[in-house]
């Protein structure tokens, strides 16, 4: 047998083997891939300019909804066009791109889930309780009018964001990832190291953050003082911002497949931030049944005899 023809033979063997992989193994991994990839894959919000199927009144309120999420300082701060009622800073600077950013802590759940039980209140809370709640934390002031031209755009728009998520369902990357657990105390020394390294260009030397020229709103939002959130806010507990930190900070530079900041800097980076001064919020009367508070909730009374210190930096106990 000449080389030219034992070399046509050993080509024809290796592409008839190509072929029997591609034929018998490689659709099944395929599908197994692809359906690996749906199971695990973060919820996508819709796109405003691209759904067809807005049109008139309810394309307006979509809108208007998303311009008071993304811009709430310009509509409803200090100096607000509409109302005065909030701190200056936006909804979305907690609830990224106008929350609709998986792992930015999005409202891809919240028409899916709401009404709900919620612990904290004691009550079952409808979206407008919890949009309330928000302004009255978060945001350090007032409650929006139930009735208001902006509340029903705002309801409009998480429920349009929401459409494609199945009642009572929770997508993957919806509101903050929960990180492992420390097996120490979160240290706000730590995490002024890191603050200054990774966060003071951005937010300040004291954390009061970045305004626009025109003094309407910010472009990075003030993480401390008296208009950063108050220590009502569910960013308060340090698990809550340590997961927000993970997946979004710093910003435009991390993602939830590449952080930047390890589980240790983020737990230490939240200790540090929320160890500063900040407004303070009557919650005496939140977890009602305190048997549910969470392990980082910080003003007691407990049913253990953790100090308000452990409950605030840990270590918890799991």
């Amino acid at each position: 047998m000449n080389k030219t023809l034992r070399a046509l033979l050993i080509l024809i063997t290796i592409l008839s083997g190509v072929a029997l992989v591609y034929h018998y193994i490689l659709p099944k991994n395929s599908a197994n891939q692809k359906s690996q990839l749906i199971d695990n894959t973060a919820w996508i919000g819709p796109t405003i300019n691209t759904d067809t199927s807005l049109k008139g009144v309810q394309l307006e309120q979509v809108q208007y909804g998303q311009a008071l999420i993304a811009h709430t300082s310009k509509y409803l701060g200090p100096n607000g066009a509409v109302a005065k009622i909030t701190n200056g800073m936006n909804c979305q600077n907690c609830h990224l791109n106008a929350g609709s950013q998986a792992w930015g802590n999005n409202y891809g759940a919240v028409y899916a889930t709401y009404p709900k039980y919620r612990d904290r209140s004691g009550t079952v809370e409808s979206i407008y309780k919890r949009v309330a709640d928000c302004m009255q934390r978060s945001l350090n002031g007032k409650a929006i009018d139930s009735n208001s031209k902006e509340f029903t755009a705002i309801h409009a728009y998480i429920k349009w964001l929401g459409k494609d998520v199945k009642k009572n369902e929770k997508p993957i990357g919806s509101g903050i990832e929960k990180l492992p657990l420390l097996n120490r105390a979160a240290n706000p020394e730590n995490g002024r190291v890191i603050y200054i390294a990774k966060c003071q260009l951005c937010h300040g030397k004291n954390g009061q953050g970045q305004m626009l020229a025109n003094k309407e709103e910010y472009i990075y939002p003030p993480l401390w003082g008296e208009h950063s959130y108050n220590d009502g806010a569910g960013i308060y507990r340090i698990s809550n911002l340590a997961g927000y930190l993970k997946n979004n900070m710093p910003y435009l530079q991390t993602s939830h497949e590449k952080p930047i900041l390890s589980n240790e800097a983020c737990w230490d980076l939240a200790a540090f931030i929320n160890s500063r001064p900040r407004p303070h919020m009557n919650a005496s009367k939140d977890w009602p049944d305190i048997s549910k508070k969470p392990m980082d909730y910080p003003f007691g009374p407990y049913l253990d005899s953790l100090s308000e210190m452990q409950h605030k930096f840990g270590p918890f106990k799991k």
